[in-house]
């Protein structure tokens, strides 16, 4: 009984099939790779700071009664990480520096700066850390968390309208927010009563906002 034998052509028929075997798979698991680099890319946390140069965090307080005091916070900074396009995952910090209180009465952004209502010396900073960020129906979406004020933390929640987003003149993808709001000034022991003070408890908030994407 003679053993069997591969003829030469059945040898290059073999090697053949293995390179292409080995072709196709290095091309699997480079697409594989690819998509899977992609995927992290699109779901990876994307972090936005905010352009200070289209940002304004006011106020609004109602004075004896018959007028409204508006003001604002020069020094600000906030940041806001989120995977989901929507931002519907967002985290949102924010600070406000209590010394750059503006009213543009420089008496009045000094009496608001003492011990009298914020006690600049003691409490300089104001922060917001966001515990959720929901969506409710079309642009609206739903902002709480908590804050920090006079060196008292309470939680807030706050209306949000989200504008939406686009690619500014700093070439970045950039997103805009109309956040609005109200406090109790004594919640956190800002000021005394109405009837010494002259000014109402409850403050209006709003800020309008962007957010650019960080490099």
């Amino acid at each position: 009984m003679q053993p069997i034998t591969k003829n030469k052509n059945d040898y290059a028929a073999t090697l053949c099939y293995t390179s292409v075997t080995n072709s196709i798979l290095k091309i699997i698991f480079s697409i594989t790779a690819i998509l899977l680099l992609s995927l992290n890319n699109l779901f990876a946390q994307k972090t936005y700071s905010l352009d200070k140069n289209h940002a304004k965090v006011g106020f609004s307080v109602v004075h004896f009664g018959i007028s409204n005091v508006e003001g604002n916070f020069k020094i600000i900074d906030a940041t806001l990480g989120a995977k989901k396009t929507d931002f519907t995952d967002a985290s949102i910090s924010f600070t406000a520096d209590v010394n750059s209180i503006n009213t543009d009465v420089e008496y009045r952004d000094n009496d608001l700066k003492s011990a009298n209502y914020f006690d600049a010396v003691k409490f300089p900073t104001i922060t917001f850390k966001s515990t959720s960020f929901k969506k409710l129906v079309g642009k609206n979406y739903r902002l709480s968390g908590n804050i920090t004020i006079h060196g008292i933390t309470k939680s807030v929640v706050f209306n949000v309208i989200y504008n939406g987003q686009t690619v500014t003149a700093m070439k970045k993808p950039t997103a805009g927010f109309t956040i609005t709001g109200t406090i109790n000034r004594l919640d956190f022991g800002v000021g005394g009563a109405v009837i010494t003070s002259g000014i109402s408890n409850k403050i209006e908030l709003q800020s309008n906002v962007e957010f650019t994407i960080s490099d």
